[in-house]
């Protein structure tokens, strides 16, 4: 496994990010595709085993028992020092007012409850899991920031936004004196290049560390044109995501990865970590050949010729994933 530094931070962060939204209670929440403790677990010390030490969560996963889940496995099977988790905030966690968003009672509030699902006294990163258009972003930022200064976290971040929002974000919190964010999170994959046009360009020039997620476009990569899984039959938010035209991407992920002789997951995954301002792409994994593909993936060396194969086809995409 190689490390770098997340974003312009000092913190030394795994090349592979495990994403463990496939990892709760298939009866709580939405997402009957995920994989319960007993099924999650062997994933997760794999990865640790792997040299893996980043994992994303969320408290809106299987309405929070994807927390509940990591955090025990990661207790068992690491040191606490040497593993960066992040968990994010603003989905709805229960009905009525203040269940959800980004004021100061819902992060405060939040915070505290996915510690305590988590099993921990802080986590590395804590991630706003979208913009929060009812919310001042003053009253995030400084909510945030109090929750660093509480020792709760260690960094913040954002997750998919506008880059004009993002840029306010930042320019706010160094106006105020307050901790900025030090990551985004947003989509992007062979698929969908869109954050190429200003947020890739606003992250580099002001040091942060991207992680993009869906870095294999929901499975899209790494299989024919049309076939789908149980998670693709039912989730409803990745049908919006993609076009027909992208078939012309997934044929070339599959003609370079057969005169490889390497997996299609493993070309997908190593033209993102070929990209300059990506720090760690957010991989989810429910096989062991899913960890085994994305740590391979680290090494594989793409050349211009196959880049080029594989960014050709890309046609213009509507914003998505915000």
């Amino acid at each position: 496994m190689q490390y770098v530094k997340l974003g312009s931070t000092g913190l030394d962060v795994s090349r592979i990010c495990l994403g463990c939204m496939s990892y709760g209670d298939p009866a709580r929440g939405n997402h009957e595709w995920t994989l319960d403790r007993d099924r999650s677990r062997p994933l997760i010390k794999r990865a640790v085993e792997a040299g893996v030490n980043f994992f994303d969560t969320a408290n809106v996963y299987s309405d929070g028992s994807s927390e509940e889940i990591v955090g025990e496995a990661l207790a068992d099977f690491a040191r606490r020092d040497e593993i960066v988790l992040a968990t994010k905030v603003h989905g709805t966690m229960r009905l009525g007012p203040n269940g959800g968003g980004l004021s100061r009672k819902a992060i405060l509030s939040e915070i505290d409850h996915s510690l305590r699902r988590l099993g921990t006294d802080y986590v590395d990163l804590y991630q706003i899991h979208r913009w929060d258009p009812s919310t001042p972003i003053e009253e995030t930022l400084e909510a945030l920031h109090d929750v660093v200064k509480a020792g709760k976290a260690r960094y913040i971040g954002a997750s998919s936004m506008y880059a004009w929002q993002f840029a306010k974000a930042l320019h706010t919190s160094e106006r105020h004196g307050w901790t900025k964010f030090a990551t985004m999170q947003n989509h992007y994959n062979l698929l969908y290049r869109e954050e190429e046009r200003e947020m890739l360009p606003l992250c580099a020039d002001q040091g942060i560390g991207v992680l993009p997620w869906s870095p294999l476009a929901r499975g899209r990569l790494t299989r024919d044109w049309g076939t789908d899984t149980a998670r693709s039959r039912t989730d409803e938010f990745g049908k919006t995501l993609y076009e027909d035209a992208d078939r012309a991407i997934v044929d070339a992920v599959a003609r370079i990865a057969a005169d490889r002789g390497v997996s299609r997951a493993q070309v997908a995954l190593a033209w993102l970590l070929h990209q300059p301002t990506v720090t760690a792409p957010i991989v989810g994994a429910t096989k062991d050949t899913h960890l085994d593909d994305a740590v391979a993936a680290v090494s594989l060396q793409l050349t211009d010729k196959e880049i080029d194969q594989l960014q050709e086809p890309y046609t213009p995409h509507p914003i998505s994933g915000h």
